[in-house]
């Protein structure tokens, strides 16, 4: 009963400390509001946000029926916690008063103190500082959200928000100060990530290895085969991801100019490579070109493209977004043959999807990219990988493990071979009867009535 409890009343404690905690005003206030710029970056927050139901479809439809629900709502709930987080104190862990570089002063904009409509003169010149600050949220909401697709059909959901909550503390926010703030370390050196190769894709990669290993294989009898619940999600959630990711990496040049409009060009044409790169490799593989490849691809190719959207030209961005999806997709046959069930294959597609990204930012970054002559900009983005991949596994794995201390994160044999949708939530995709398991379900409870798309695009009840 106190576990259950817990949570209401920490939630209760942040909305009281929250709502007595005085306003400041802006410490730097930046040059004027440029309304061109505010008008881009408010449209560019909300389609980042638009990102996060888009990837729940995306990863619902790959599931198998009986996890679809829990699976989206996994995505879904990232929304409310990280929301939270970010307003407390994971925003001024991220882009508060820089400590050595390495992290923000969780005092600096705590409860949101400080955070407001007025610019700021390093990170938002031209736009509200409070806009910023959401703007970046929707990249901490949607970063958690990717790694469930690793543990996906057995995780507990109660063990997972405590996990995305410790990630999100003390994994994302490190890297988003390394990565973009004015002083964090990687920044300093000159390490290039536009919208997220390192902070989003790599974290979200390896911490998404991590789980599959912690958590171990899913039961699954001899010779039984994962088929997708619904291939119409997997597309539905592809096109809201596609669309959304104009304003991921277009939102990341920060204003409505130039780079913004290269940035959606090199995000559209790498995404257009990548789809068409995953379907032609399983063409020559021997396969037939799938719905499902095809989307898998676009996806590849607009992470792949993620660090390096405002930096490099449209023909870059084509080879980037097709090299990316030969490569993942070799590295999804590769892990396919070992032991690691990565449910959805987000290592092989964000992971390394990241890795290749930010390579090729090393390479063709416009003037100081290797094809341009330099090497150090390469050089930097070798190291800062193999930091980034170390610092985002180990620290993950460590994360897990405590999560597990605190709440077991693996839900029960029976739990899983029910699903998660009934044994989680009590909730079904075509509203199906609990099976005789054991669960302490009184027998006249055993009917679930819930509202659902049916398989012909109705409702059933």
């Amino acid at each position: 009963m106190k576990n259950k409890i817990l949570p209401m009343i920490i939630l209760l404690i942040i909305a009281v400390a929250s709502a007595f905690t005085p306003a400041s005003t802006a410490v730097q206030a930046g040059g004027p509001i440029n309304s061109g710029d505010v008008a881009w970056m408010l449209c560019a927050t909300a389609l980042v946000l638009f990102m996060t139901p888009g990837l729940s479809f995306f990863y619902g439809g790959m599931v198998r029926p009986k996890n679809v629900v829990s699976t989206m709502l996994q995505s879904f709930v990232c929304m409310g916690i990280i929301s939270i987080l970010w307003v407390v104190v994971a925003f001024s862990l991220a882009f508060g008063d820089s400590i050595g570089g390495f992290i923000g002063d969780p005092r600096t904009f705590f409860m949101f103190r400080g955070v407001t409509g007025a610019t700021h003169l390093a990170m938002s010149p031209t736009i509200p500082f409070i806009l910023f600050a959401f703007f970046q949220l929707k990249f901490a909401v949607i970063t958690p959200a990717l790694i469930t697709g690793a543990f996906a059909e057995r995780v507990k959901f109660t063990g997972y928000m405590v996990f995305i909550s410790l990630f999100m503390l003390f994994i994302y926010a490190p890297l988003a100060h390394w990565t973009w703030h004015p002083q964090g370390f990687l920044k300093v050196m000159g390490v290039l990530d536009f919208a997220g190769g390192t902070v989003v894709h790599m974290s979200a990669g390896f911490a998404a290895l991590a789980g599959a290993m912690f958590l171990g294989r899913r039961k699954m009898e001899q010779g039984e085969a994962h088929v997708p619940a619904n291939i119409p999600y997997i597309i539905l959630g592809t096109g809201m991801l596609w669309f959304g990711w104009f304003g991921f990496n277009a939102g990341s040049a920060g204003a409505a100019n130039e780079q913004a409009a290269l940035a959606l060009a090199t995000t559209n044409t790498a995404s257009a490579a990548g789809a068409l790169s995953w379907i032609f490799f399983d063409m020559v593989r021997g396969r037939k070109p799938s719905a499902m490849g095809a989307c898998i691809g676009a996806v590849v190719g607009l992470v792949a493209i993620t660090p390096a959207a405002g930096y490099v030209s449209v023909g870059a961005s084509l080879f980037i977004g097709a090299t990316a999806a030969i490569v993942s997709q070799t590295v999804v046959y590769l892990k396919s043959k070992s032991g690691v069930d990565d449910t959805l294959d987000v290592f092989a597609c964000h992971g390394i999807g990241g890795v290749m990204g930010m390579l090729l930012t090393g390479v063709f970054a416009k003037d100081v990219g290797l094809a341009f002559g330099p090497t150090k900009t390469f050089l930097l983005h070798v190291g800062a990988l193999g930091f980034v991949a170390c610092f985002s596994f180990f620290g993950s794995y460590l994360l897990f493990k405590i999560t597990d201390w605190i709440i077991p994160l693996r839900v029960s044999e029976r739990d899983e071979e029910m699903g998660l949708d009934l044994s989680q939530h009590g909730e079904s995709l075509h509203g199906e009867t609990l099976p005789d398991f054991d669960i302490g379900v009184p027998s006249g409870a055993k009917t679930i009535i819930s509202v659902g798309m049916s398989a012909n695009g109705g409702v059933s009840a």
